[in-house]
């Protein structure tokens, strides 16, 4: 049975009355996995706003697997040193990875948050030697809409993070690319210019579903909505 988390920052673990797109992806896999298989991880609380804390549990849809590796205002520099222990103690098999914008925003430069991209599967494959990990580049924001030197710095890094995906993939430890969310438009999938509404997060599912079923041949590419 394979064992997937979800690891990411604020549009992953998402915060109170939404669904996240760890619902829709749960849906797909059940769907067209053709197998059993667990969600796993340390954490299954939303963002409470109001409460600024990780304490809420109100999401849209309940009735889902909600465990997790999120949080929000936490990138790579944030999960690097948590990820060995949580694939150890959950077992995990598949990692489902969308973390950058916020180290870019707000703690390193392209440069370092691709350094910290190689301590992330370093010590997730340390703690298990054939787990795959599935990496989703950074979605520009309305930041970088905005801010033309960000929007540099998130393009710079999404160039460093394939070259890195790149390097590191082995037949032993497959380390994928996803492709971003097709037709993706702030304007649209997001209701603060960031954070997923309800149709970008079936986007971000989709884009994980994609690649996991091109690459890998788990599920099968989504239908469109």
């Amino acid at each position: 049975m394979l064992r997937f988390m979800f690891v990411g920052d604020s549009m992953t673990i998402g915060s109170a009355g939404e669904h996240t797109w760890r619902y829709w992806m749960w849906r797909h896999l059940c769907a067209t996995l053709g197998a059993p298989f667990k969600v796993v991880g340390p954490r299954e609380a939303l963002y409470d706003k109001v409460a600024e804390a990780p304490t809420s549990y109100a999401y849209a849809q309940p009735d889902f697997p909600r465990r997790h590796l999120a949080g929000w205002g936490e990138g790579w520099l944030h999960m690097a040193p948590l990820i060995g222990d949580a694939v150890r103690r959950e077992r995990a098999d598949v990692l489902l990875v969308s973390l950058g914008l916020i180290d870019l925003g707000f703690y390193t430069n392209a440069e370092q948050t691709a350094a910290n991209v190689r301590a992330f599967v370093t010590a997730a494959r340390a703690a298990n030697p054939r787990v795959a990990i599935a990496v989703l580049p950074v979605i520009p924001n309305v930041r970088a809409h905005d801010d033309a030197a960000f929007a540099a710095e998130v393009a710079l890094f999404n160039e460093l993070l394939a070259k890195t995906v790149a390097d590191l993939d082995t037949p032993a430890s497959a380390l994928l690319l996803a492709s971003p969310p097709e037709a993706y438009d702030i304007h649209y999938d997001t209701y603060d210019g960031t954070h997923p509404n309800e149709r970008g997060e079936q986007k971000l599912a989709d884009a994980y579903a994609q690649a996991l079923s091109q690459a890998w041949d788990l599920g099968s590419v989504p239908e469109p909505h």
